[in-house]
């Protein structure tokens, strides 16, 4: 049984800020005092531990398009940015819309043991939007289903979709797009689906999180719906914190948006109306970028981005960042993990974040490169990421 000691270290979660030492006993935080004689001890000083991050929305490609990323690529790209716990996206090619491929998915995240995934179910067979028969047939174990790169078209399929989750304790994940209205106009395409959405929850009273929402008008709907006790929550992804239309036109879905959508959504950061910070990781080969394939690598950079735009520059405390990357996505999972508390699993990260990095995406473990934050100079460090007490990225 091996026993770490990281002392010196500022201890970061929702509910601490202090300096003090943090003990690992056989894969779990403990407040036992233990011998340093006993210990391995990491000297953290000048360093801050925080809960290991998790993403809610992430593309890992695997199984089908392992030229853009696999589930062994994806998950050192998750470690190496401070990740050790990812939802992933069921548009693959097989889609994951049964038990087999969930299990395939599971169970190869699990051989390799850098990240605990979670597979998410589409909620139309083959994300064709024509039918949820299949859901009939998903195991207990299942918790999260969704359309993520389309959307459900049918409003009669979305709410049959959240009063089965309702039935069997999962969540739906929206992507809020009105493809009708993708080519004029993605602004109408999120705000039109947004408002049905919110209204298909509310009459169903099944359980709905928004995924990557980006207006000014989404997150208006989102807190009106919230202060009605609508059964729902939302993510914004770190892109969308960080860059405004006036800075990057990089292809994302939702676009990168206006100025006033960005001060929108770090004002519902501090208002408590976003519950999550999530990557949607969207790794794609050259060609496919070159082709119009919307997306970019996040988990890697997330970190950075979010520590540099959001405490830096907007004065966002890092308990509430740690509350978003890691609280908040850990109790979605549910996961033991997310605190660092007494008996919680032990996925930390130790970050620097006094050091200033310059990304290059030539030193990603990701397969893919696709990233708008090449060459940018960002603020936090990854330094060390411990998954169950074991360290599984070493910088």
């Amino acid at each position: 049984m091996e026993i770490i000691k990281i002392k010196n270290v500022r201890i970061i979660d929702k509910y601490t800020d202090k300096l003090g030492t943090v003990t690992i006993v056989d894969g779990k935080i403990s407040e036992n005092y233990i011998d340093d004689d006993l210990c391995n001890i990491i000297d953290g000083i000048g360093l801050v531990i925080m809960p290991a991050f998790a993403d809610l929305h992430s593309h890992f490609r695997d199984p089908g398009y392992t030229y853009k990323e696999d589930i062994l690529t994806a998950s050192k790209a998750a470690v190496r940015g401070g990740y050790t716990s990812a939802v992933v996206m069921a548009n693959t090619n097989p889609v994951c819309a049964n038990m087999e491929v969930y299990n395939y998915v599971k169970s190869k995240a699990q051989e390799i043991g850098l990240v605990d995934v979670e597979p998410v179910i589409a909620i139309s067979e083959g994300l064709k939007g024509e039918s949820i028969e299949h859901l009939e047939k998903l195991d207990k174990c299942v918790k999260f289903l969704s359309d993520d790169g389309k959307g459900v078209m049918s409003s009669k399929m979305m709410e049959d979709a959240l009063t089965f989750a309702k039935k069997n304790d999962m969540v739906v994940m929206s992507h809020a797009e009105d493809t009708s209205f993708s080519k004029a106009d993605m602004r109408k395409a999120e705000n039109y689906m947004t408002l049905r959405d919110l209204y298909a929850c509310h009459e169903t009273g099944g359980r709905l999180h928004l995924c990557h929402v980006s207006t000014k008008e989404a997150i208006s709907m989102l807190k009106d719906a919230k202060s009605k006790n609508v059964n729902v929550t939302c993510e914004v992804t770190p892109h969308h914190i960080f860059f405004n239309s006036e800075m990057s036109n990089y292809r994302v879905n939702p676009p990168i948006r206006q100025k006033k959508d960005v001060e929108a959504i770090i004002s519902a950061i501090n208002e408590d109306i976003v519950f999550a910070i999530a990557t949607d990781h969207a790794p794609h080969s050259e060609e496919d970028k070159r082709n119009g394939s919307p997306g970019m690598c996040g988990l890697e950079t997330a970190f950075s981005v979010c520590y540099t735009k959001l405490v830096k520059q907007n004065n966002i405390s890092l308990n509430k960042l740690s509350e978003l990357m890691s609280y908040n996505p850990c109790s979605m999972m549910r996961l033991n993990k997310g605190l660092i508390k007494h008996s919680y699993d032990a996925d930390l990260v130790l970050i620097d974040i006094n050091k200033k990095v310059k990304i290059n995406v030539n030193e990603f473990a990701s397969k893919s490169k696709n990233s708008p934050f090449d060459s940018y100079e960002l603020y936090g460090e990854i330094v060390t990421t411990i998954k169950n007490g074991k360290i599984v990225y070493n910088n």
